[in-house]
């Protein structure tokens, strides 16, 4: 197989599919019943409070990938 990640990422997504379906029942229950502004306010906060951790995975899996570019470069440089 050309590309192992894919398939791992594949697994990992499929193996954590029945954890989506398992919704915190009291929240889901405190959320509906406030107000359509509250509501905004919550889907707002879950929304900032995403972006700090997927921006430093986004960093990290970038790096990730340059040092494996530059490291794949320098090792046919010196293959040659």
């Amino acid at each position: 197989m050309r590309r192992p990640w894919l398939a791992a990422l594949l697994v990992m997504a499929f193996s954590s599919a029945p954890a989506f379906a398992q919704g915190c029942a009291m929240c889901k229950a405190n959320a509906k019943a406030t107000p359509k502004d509250g509501q905004r306010a919550i889907n707002r906060a879950i929304v900032i409070m995403l972006v700090p951790p997927l921006g430093i995975m986004s960093l990290g899996l970038g790096f990730a990938f340059r040092y494996g570019k530059r490291r794949d470069q320098e090792n046919d440089r010196t293959s040659d």
